[in-house]
């Protein structure tokens, strides 16, 4: 575990890795969407909390529910994409935690204290999202993450009745470079980083 990777994998995950707005006709299969939660779901949160929950909107069906609570400018790519993954979190995460983190009565850390678990939903729910990309591009796949949409209505189509909550979108799939546009500049160390 302390061997580095090759620079192909670098590369892979995150240097010539992209957002894409625009996919190849390419199925993603459910076998994928498997193997990609089975890879995620080792990604560290606090207190092994792990509150993020996962819908894979793949069906016509499930992208009709999809469709009203897009954004203008997100929907037509997010329409078009193989998948379309809402990234949600669980307010009654902590119910779980007798069995992922057994050693102690977590439960009575979050229960009750809505901070705490607002806070630890979105903070490590956030963190999750991020694995999942991961994940996705060592798999093969390429994304293309995304905020615009309408939290209520979503929540309401997928979710009324529970205690999961949208937290962000990505569309999954096998990219499609001719819809891409230049690479943006990233902040250098000097401007982003301190070492104290």
């Amino acid at each position: 575990m302390h061997t580095p990777l090759d620079e192909l994998a670098f590369d892979q995950l995150f240097r010539t890795a992209r957002t894409y707005n625009h996919f190849l006709p390419r199925e993603v299969s459910d076998d994928t969407l498997n193997a990609l939660y089975d890879l995620l779901k080792w990604g560290p949160t606090s207190a092994n909390s792990t509150p993020a929950r996962f819908v894979f909107v793949k069906s016509a069906a499930a992208k009709q529910k999809l469709e009203p609570a897009l954004s203008e400018g997100n929907r037509a790519k997010t329409m078009a994409a193989p998948v379309t993954v809402i990234v949600a979190y669980d307010l009654e995460f902590y119910e779980e935690l007798a069995y992922l983190f057994p050693h102690t009565d977590a439960k009575s850390w979050f229960a009750g204290n809505e901070r705490s678990i607002q806070n630890t939903c979105m903070r490590n729910g956030s963190l999750q999202g991020a694995y999942l990309m991961l994940a996705a591009r060592a798999l093969g796949l390429d994304c293309g993450p995304m905020s615009g949409f309408d939290a209520e209505a979503l929540n309401a189509a997928f979710f009324a009745g529970t205690s999961w909550r949208a937290n962000f979108l990505i569309n999954l799939g096998y990219g499609d470079p001719s819809g891409l546009h230049p690479r943006n500049p990233r902040l250098d160390f000097a401007t982003a980083c301190r070492i104290e």
